[in-house]
Parts: structure tokens; sequence; C-alpha cells
């Protein structure tokens, strides 16, 4: 690509995820990304985004835990259920005791 031609969305987006990435293995400051993640969101040219990660590795690390996630949800969603299904057996216990207790006091009553 000419440094002139112009960048995409995606391209941009791209830079961005690489920013994060750089910035989350340490090899940027917080203040760095910051500039640079402003540089990137107004860059226009393939040029001005080459320039934003001149100085970094051209592949950006890979996430860790990036298989966490699905396992993150589950257990989100396991405890989610589980809350529910507590909340749903008091709710149960609770309209089954007034149950008992009616049909108690209706047995005694026709004795």
């Amino acid at each position: 690509m000419h440094p002139w031609t112009r960048a995409s969305d995606a391209e941009r987006d791209h830079v961005i995820e690489a920013l994060h990435q750089h910035t989350t293995a340490g090899r940027l400051s917080l203040d760095e990304f910051t500039d640079r993640l402003d540089a990137a969101h107004h860059a226009t040219t393939h040029g001005e985004l080459a320039a934003i990660t001149t100085d970094l590795p051209a592949e950006a690390p890979a996430r860790h835990g990036g298989t966490r996630r699905p396992l993150l949800a589950a257990a989100i969603l396991t405890v989610a259920l589980a809350l529910l299904l507590a909340v749903l057996a008091l709710a149960g216990w609770g309209h089954m005791h007034t149950m008992m207790a009616a049909t108690t006091t209706t047995m005694a009553g026709r004795q």
C-alpha cells in the first residue's frame, strides 16, 4: 500500500487492537497508548497509521487467556442459573408451606 492511500475504519481498528495488545504486553505506557489511540482515530492514510506502530514489533503478541472467555462466560452462566434456581426454590417452598398449612387446617376442621 502506498503511504498516501486512505485508510479504512477496519484498518484503523486493526491498529487500535494491536495497540491494546502491545500495552497489555508492557511495550506502551498508558500515556503512550492514549496518545497513539488518539492518533489512530484521526489517521486518514496508511502512512499515518504506519507511523503509529513503527517502533513496535510487526506482530502483536497473542493475548493470554483468550481461551478463558468461554470459561468465564460458562462460569457466570452457571452461577446465574444456580441463583435463579435458588430463588425459585425459595419462592416455591414458601408457596408449598402455605399450601401445607391450609391443607392441615382444612383436615383438622373435618375431624
